[in-house]
């Protein structure tokens, strides 16, 4: 890729780039400015149009304009590469090489998507109801819908479909963009429709709010060539720029309260849109700030999400934060409706995520009683070995002893056992195999009895499967139903769900003591857990189906 740069490098100069975050004045030879991380009060951002490089002299950072741009957007060299490339119009596939196909069909799907969002913000200004349900009940001013894109899919299956085949895409390229279900219908019907916009500003797929009764409340794109859920984070196209300026990211839960928190003036509000914070997740935070303030719920969920978050914080030295002053509010979306400024006032008043899940640990201990002591000082610990900076992990430990009532060098002495423990462990399980994966014929019986479930109308015979709330994996589930279930003699289908289910127990069974043998394999004969696990695969075999 060393052609394309040049051919970039020649194309844009250094100045028009940084000139599109900062102002730059000219000093002499070079131009000045102040540096896009806030951290002078005096300029302290150098660019030499001549070299091609740049230099924050308070940040301690410089390079060219891809490290520029990698640096400014928090993103990897692809993506700056993409968008330079983009400014500066040169075709990337002739230097690739790579299969241009992929690369034909990424395009197309960017351009698919690009065009549906226009449809869709189309179909909100013409439907009245929405736009009451959009203005009204959700609160949601004109400028936010404008920078969030958001618009309408109709109620129709084919509507869209329809648009983008005449404007030449093909059904292949419809699928490949997350727009069709398995049916070839399209994939959203009669939701809000919110982009999912990616740091460069290219719409890589949506999440689509159900506006009257029905399952699932939110239908996100599948994994597509362009939308990856572990990577992708909400809101932070539109929130960069603040995040940059003041310092600091509020990491909240939902989509919705996202665009609430924008709207509320807390721009610095981005989500892990669908899924669990990830370690890549941080790390592309990380590039922008070391602050990250956390707005999850007080519940057990929420306590989890905010332990393991440390957990992955500690190894990137991210200061972890946790707003938790909701006024009686469940989530930031709540809270805004009620008053945007007590939004703004707990983003401020945050409390290290350490001391915040502490306290949610001591609500349900009583530290006067010697086991609970024993459960506080096993959690705590745990917590703290995460705790990077000595003298930070050793304050924490002098208030965690005090609260037990030992002697601080008594707790540390715990600390190190517990460590030395914890190493062992993590060395075995390095050693294990993997979970063997469920067979076919477990997974073809989980799928007819959730089809009889769902679509059977079963009431006495109890299933032990969670619905799922993917509308394709539904639909998908409708057409077991439909094929395998429609011509039960009488439609007795609690008599096949029983059948089925004693079929699927089997073959559950016959997984688990699979999974449990696998593990026997790497355990000494004379230790306790081979022990437990051998006990765990006798009573298993005994167990009555």
């Amino acid at each position: 890729m060393n052609d394309a740069k040049e051919e970039i490098k020649s194309r844009l100069s250094i100045e028009d780039v940084v000139g599109q975050y900062i102002e730059l004045k000219r000093a002499g030879r070079n131009l000045k400015g102040h540096s896009p991380w806030g951290v002078d009060k005096t300029p302290s951002f150098m660019v030499s149009p001549e070299k091609g490089i740049w230099h924050d002299f308070s940040a301690g950072k410089g390079g060219d304009i891809f490290t520029f741009v990698m640096e400014v957007e928090g993103i990897g060299f692809k993506e700056a590469l993409e968008k330079l490339a983009g400014q500066a119009g040169v075709d990337l596939s002739k230097y690739r090489g790579g299969d241009p196909a992929v690369s034909k069909r990424k395009t197309r799907a960017k351009e698919a998507l690009a065009l549906a969002t226009k449809y869709y913000q189309a179909c909100l200004i013409r439907n009245k109801s929405v736009c009451e349900y959009v203005f009204y009940q959700r609160n949601l001013n004109r400028a936010t819908v404008a920078e969030f894109k958001i618009g309408y899919s109709p109620a129709s299956g084919k509507a869209l479909t329809a648009v983008l085949k005449k404007r030449g895409f093909t059904e292949s390229e419809l699928d490949a963009a997350g727009l069709l279900n398995r049916f070839k219908s399209d994939m959203f019907r009669d939701r809000m429709m919110v982009p999912f916009i990616d740091t460069t500003g290219n719409v890589i797929g949506f999440t689509a709010r159900i506006l009257r009764k029905g399952e699932p409340k939110y239908l996100n794109t599948p994994e597509t060539i362009l939308f990856n859920k572990s990577k992708f984070i909400f809101g932070l196209h539109q929130a960069k720029e603040a995040i940059r300026r003041d310092g600091f990211v509020v990491i909240v839960e939902g989509n919705m309260d996202v665009i609430s928190s924008h709207q509320a003036g807390v721009k610095q509000a981005v989500a892990t849109s669908g899924t669990a914070m990830t370690e890549q997740h941080l790390k592309a935070l990380s590039n922008l700030t070391s602050d990250i303030r956390l707005a999850y719920d007080g519940d057990e969920a929420g306590v989890k999400a905010t332990e393991r978050a440390i957990m992955m914080a500690g190894d990137l030295g991210l200061d972890l934060t946790v707003i938790s002053d909701y006024h009686g509010a469940k989530d930031p979306d709540e809270l805004i409706q009620k008053d945007p400024k007590l939004w703004q006032q707990a983003v401020k008043n945050s409390i290290p995520a350490v001391d915040w899940l502490l306290s949610k640990y001591e609500e349900n201990l009583d530290l006067k009683k010697s086991p609970d002591k024993r459960k506080y000082s096993d959690i705590a610990l745990k917590l703290l070995s995460y705790v990077k900076d000595e003298v930070e992990r050793a304050s924490y430990e002098e208030k965690v002893a005090r609260k037990i009532g030992v002697e601080v060098s008594i707790l540390r002495e715990k600390g190190d056992r517990l460590h030395q423990k914890l190493t062992q462990s993590t060395k075995r399980f390095l050693k294990k195999p993997k979970t063997e994966a469920k067979s076919d014929k477990l997974k073809k019986l989980e799928d007819s009895l959730l089809a009889l479930k769902i679509f059977g109308g079963i009431t006495k015979t109890k299933i032990p499967l969670d619905i799922p709330e993917d509308e394709t994996k539904l639909a998908e589930l409708e057409l077991v139903f439909n094929s395998e279930h429609e011509k039960t003699k009488s439609q007795n289908y609690e008599e096949e769900a029983t059948e089925l289910l004693t079929l699927y127990n089997k073959e559950l069974n016959k997984h688990i003591i699979a999974n449990l043998n696998e593990q026997l394999k790497t355990l000494d004969e004379s230790s306790s857990e081979y022990e437990d696990i051998l006990r765990q695969i006798t009573d298993l075999q005994k167990t009555p189906i």
